[in-house]
Parts: structure tokens; sequence; C-alpha cells
């Protein structure tokens, strides 16, 4: 019997349909990937409750079987008025969920959405609260927050607190549905079908991130590009703003700016040999396909956490810059010096380190 029929039936456990709430961004959603799949290993059913911008991540991850979503006024980057009509409309959609399991940043309260899912009548819910959470919590796990642990862990420890240990073999790694969509009609172009294009024939490099410090200058990038090319490697240039992404590509890579899902940017990253990005959703998507990564991680906040988890990476960037730990989404030190500092030539060096 496949493990999707023994839930069907009620799972090993019997637990229940059983929410998952990660309601922040895409590579947040990525990193809860460990704690999804021990829930699913005793549940009936795994409902996924992310933010807009983790539900194409969320569709993505091992053990999910059905994606809510929410924009939490408490959580989204650009935060909506608190509406009645809204939160009526979220407790309307939570209700028959048996259990819950707040997954949560160590700057973000579990307690608002576990007061909506009492109001929806779950009847057990446990979630990470240092803040007193009187009755709104069943299993409060308590977390010292001054210890950086990496964030997949931080997130498997709220499921095993809440009775869902990992399934036996479970590697504890990040990982991505199989099998990921055919790209040949987007790469086949630039780099052939076939062996042309099997797993390691190119250098991904992935330009934005979703808050500007994170940034590391268009300029190197498109750089690193060109001294990517004339080192001898294929390179593709991947991201949303189609602006940027034509920018760093120039003359010398393929500009796959705004022509992948999440799914096929996954897949391209998979045939990829190394990705290099900042501290952003595809480097977590990286991680969850076995891709190495160079990572260019600005330290506002801290790589132990955040870096991509389980899988080969150098880290690029000062560490120890005065922004570090501040959250910006601003660069708050003239200059960025935490990554302009770091030159193509180390980006090139860091690549052929991957790829030897």
């Amino acid at each position: 019997m496949s493990d999707r029929t023994l839930r069907a039936a009620g799972g090993p456990g019997g637990r229940g349909r059983v929410l998952v709430a990660r309601l922040d961004d895409a590579g947040d959603v990525l990193l809860a990937g460990p704690a999804v799949r021990a829930v699913a290993a005793h549940a009936a059913e795994v409902v996924f409750l992310a933010g807009p911008n983790g539900r194409a991540a969320a569709e993505l991850l091992p053990g999910v079987d059905r994606v809510l979503t929410w924009r939490a006024p408490w959580i989204d980057h650009t935060p909506p008025p608190v509406g009645r009509e809204q939160v009526d409309d979220l407790v309307a959609r939570l209700r028959g969920i048996d259990e819950a399991v707040i997954l949560t940043s160590f700057h973000q309260s579990a307690l608002p959405l576990a007061l909506l899912l009492r109001l929806a009548g779950v009847a057990r819910i446990a979630a990470i609260s240092n803040d007193y959470p009187g009755s709104l919590l069943d299993v409060r796990h308590r977390w010292d927050e001054s210890v950086d642990v990496p964030e997949a862990e931080r997130m498997l420890a709220v499921a095993r607190a809440a009775g869902f240990p990992p399934p036996a073999g479970d590697d504890g790694k990040l990982a991505v549905q199989h099998p990921l969509p055919d790209i040949t009609a987007i790469t086949g172009h630039f780099f052939g079908v076939g062996a042309e294009a099997d797993k390691g024939s190119y250098v991904v490099v992935h330009p934005g991130t979703s808050a500007p410090a994170r940034n590391w200058p268009a300029e190197r990038h498109r750089q690193a590009v060109r001294e990517l090319t004339e080192d001898g490697h294929r390179v593709a240039v991947t991201g949303t703003e189609r602006d940027l992404t034509a920018y760093v590509a120039g003359d010398e890579a393929a500009d796959l700016g705004g022509a992948t899902t999440l799914a096929e940017l996954a897949a391209v990253i998979e045939r990829a040999s190394v990705l290099v990005a900042g501290n952003t959703g595809p480097a977590h998507l990286a991680a969850a396909v076995g891709t190495p990564v160079v990572s260019l991680f600005a330290p506002v906040v801290p790589a132990a956490r955040w870096a991509p988890y389980g899988v080969v990476t150098v880290l690029l960037g000062d560490q120890q810059a005065p922004c570090r730990d501040s959250r910006a989404r601003t660069c708050p030190v003239p200059g960025h010096p935490c990554l302009s500092q770091v030159t193509s030539e180390q980006v090139v060096k860091a690549v052929r380190e991957l790829t030897q």
C-alpha cells in the first residue's frame, strides 16, 4: 500500500486533517518541507496555509495535499488592512481542520493565527511562543531565539513537539515533488536537448531578491556572467524582473527572465551545475533539488539560520558587516559594504571550486 493510500485511510497515526501554516515567502515555505513531511507521515490529509508569495512553493512540497492562501496582516511585507470580511472568509475555510502546526520565523507571532484557528473550531494547535499564549495553544514550544539554528531544523522541532516525528529514513533535507516540468521548450533553444542538457551543463545566475538589502549590484552580476562564459561556462540568467535579467545576461548568457513558473525554475536549477544567488527563494530551491550554491549572503539575517540548507554552499559577503542581524530590507549602511566588496572574480573562483 502506498503512503498516500495509508494516509487516505487515516494514516498510521490516524491524526486526521492537519493544517501546516507558514505565511510568508517562497524560501520560508521551502524550508518548512521537512516539517511538512513529518506531519504527512501521520495525517490523513495535510492542508498547507500559505501567503500569496508562498503558494507556488507550497504546491511543490512533498506531503502537501491541498493549499489555502491568505494574506496575513501581521506578516505580509505590504500588509492589508484588517477587515471582518477577510477574517470571516478565512475562518470559514479553516473549518474541518482537526489539528494545526503553525510555523513562524523568530520575529513573528503565532498567536493571531492561533486565535483564528480557535474560532474555526480547531481542537489542537502547536507553535513556538515565548509570549504567554493563554488558551490559544495546546502545544507551546519554547525556543531560545538567541541561538542560531537552521530554520528548517527549527520548524521540524515544532512538528516533533506536536507529536509528528519524521518518518523512518527521511534525511531531513529540503525537497520538491517530482517529476518536475519538462523545460525543453524553455532551455532547448539555448542549451540543446538530450545529453547536451544533462545535469551540470550550465550555471544559473539569479540576480534578483525580495529585498534591496540582499542585492549584489547588477553591474557585478553582469561582469560575473561575462567572466563565467570566458571561463568556459554556459550561463542562464533567471528571475521575474525582465529588465534586470536582460541587463545581467547581456550578449553572453541565456536570458530566462519571466519565462518560468516556480516549478519550471526548479527544473532549470536542478539541471545546473551551480546556482549563483543571494538570500532568496531560488537559493532554497537549489537546496531542494541538490544543486550547489554560490550564496551572495547579506548578513541582515544570520546565515546560520538562512543559508541554503543541506547542500554544498560557498558563502560570500562580509558576515560581520555593520548591518548584521538588522533585518533591514533596505541597506542601512552607505555603500552596501557587506556585498559591494564581493568581486566577480570571487564568484568565478567559487563556481570553479564547485564544478571541479
